[in-house]
């Protein structure tokens, strides 16, 4: 814990590492960051000591999912430990190969929710706009990886104008989320006249972006894009950050600029096995996270998408990381656990038990310590009278042995039997 916060609390820059003949200009343009990305064996050479599941995974790459990392980003990764964190998220490994039964192509059922090309439409007053199929850098983990990085199954169809047109005519959609790929990637002119077509439509009062690309590729958040887009409010951004040490100066900068620029940012992290699968690692996460002025948005269970099995971890990992976090830092800092349903179910909230009991007159609740108290409940909206006890907090020596107990024996106004 201690060398985690002395490591990654602060914010530092990776620098130029293994680029060092870049000009600052060509280092800062994120044009010049894409043509220079990492896609093969062959670029890695002499930057990094890949084991055998690395190369093994690195070869096979590009028959599922491309490699591609963004020299800023490959920076970040620690050369000699495979279990670096930034590197289990970006290096293609031989696991992605094995898939178990319960994976799926398309694990969030877009495609069936999909009226016209790229338009997802689950929700009753919002869709997914996907907008592009690349990506500054590829996740291992991404949810749509059957359609990125121009090698996976299936193609990303794309035709804005039926799309528009669609949005036209459904008058119930009044939120438009844009993603891909992602659409920072689309040349400010390109990006901007989509939101301007989307702006036109009266019923849309909401625009969002959400997009991985001031992580991977700070240099993007260029300060004529901000501008740009602040022409669009309300215009609200979802960032992806997995782990602290992503948060750097560039990004915490670059993130800066959007704040400035009037955009409200969230942030949406994958719980991963050996990345973020830690209390500790997600609190200083967190609280990076709103000195960035970004607000922990979701934290999801990761995707049964095919060949990340290796990547997934239990459910009750994700409720142990949130009851850590819960009355142990700001409020502001908790994400929203959340699972999207297998197939196309939408997201579908978990939290920690907190409610110990329920009686026709009362809930009997525990806070983040273990303390148990007392509320009393409401029946068809009028209040119960219920006797009134000296006090109404209960202390007890063990209180998880108490929580099992507290179900089977009786209570009476507040104490125990």
């Amino acid at each position: 814990m201690n060398t985690l916060d002395l490591t990654h609390r602060q914010f530092s820059s990776p620098g130029q590492g293994f680029w060092p003949d870049a000009t600052p200009e060509q280092w800062n343009d994120w044009q010049w960051q894409m043509r220079h990305s990492v896609k093969s064996l062959d670029g890695l050479k002499g930057k990094i000591e890949l084991n055998d599941e690395e190369h093994a995974g690195v070869l096979l790459a590009n028959t599922k999912l491309a490699m591609g990392i963004t020299p800023y980003f490959f920076n970040l990764i620690d050369p000699f430990d495979p279990g670096c964190p930034i590197r289990r998220q970006v290096i293609p490994r031989l696991e992605e190969m094995t898939y178990a039964p319960e994976d799926m192509a398309d694990p969030c059922g877009e495609d069936h929710h999909m009226p016209v090309p790229g338009l997802v439409h689950r929700y009753p007053d919002r869709v997914l706009f996907l907008v592009t199929d690349r990506c500054a850098s590829y996740c291992r983990y991404c949810t749509r990886s059957r359609v990125v990085s121009g090698v996976g199954e299936q193609e990303l169809e794309l035709d804005f104008d039926r799309a528009i047109d669609y949005l036209q005519k459904h008058t119930e959609v009044r939120d438009v989320l844009l993603s891909g790929g992602d659409a920072l990637l689309l040349s400010d002119k390109k990006l901007g006249d989509l939101l301007r077509r989307l702006r036109a439509i009266d019923h849309i009062e909401f625009l969002r972006i959400g997009s991985r690309v001031p992580i991977f590729l700070p240099q993007r958040i260029t300060p004529e894009l901000c501008a740009m887009l602040r022409e669009f409010h309300p215009l609200w951004m979802s960032v992806h950050v997995n782990h602290p040490r992503e948060l750097t100066e560039e990004v915490r900068d670059a993130l800066g600029r959007l704040a400035d620029a009037g955009i409200p940012l969230g942030n949406q992290s994958v719980l991963l096995r050996g990345v973020n699968d830690d209390p500790a690692v997600m609190k200083v996460l967190v609280q990076k996270l709103l000195r960035c002025r970004v607000r922990p948005y979701y934290l999801y269970q990761c995707d049964l998408i095919r060949g990340s099995s290796h990547l997934r971890t239990p459910v009750s990992k994700g409720l142990e990381i949130i009851e850590n976090l819960r009355g142990h830092t700001s409020g502001y800092a908790i994400p929203q656990y959340v699972i999207d349903g297998p197939g196309g179910g939408g997201k579908i909230p978990l939290n920690p038990n907190y409610v110990v009991a329920r009686m026709p007159d009362r809930v009997v609740l525990r806070n983040y310590k273990g303390d148990i108290f007392e509320y009393p409940d409401m029946a068809n909206g009028e209040a119960i009278p219920v006797p009134s006890p000296d006090y109404r907090h209960l202390e007890f020596t063990e209180p998880a042995d108490e929580r099992e107990e507290i179900t089977t024996r009786s209570w009476r106004a507040g104490r125990r039997d």
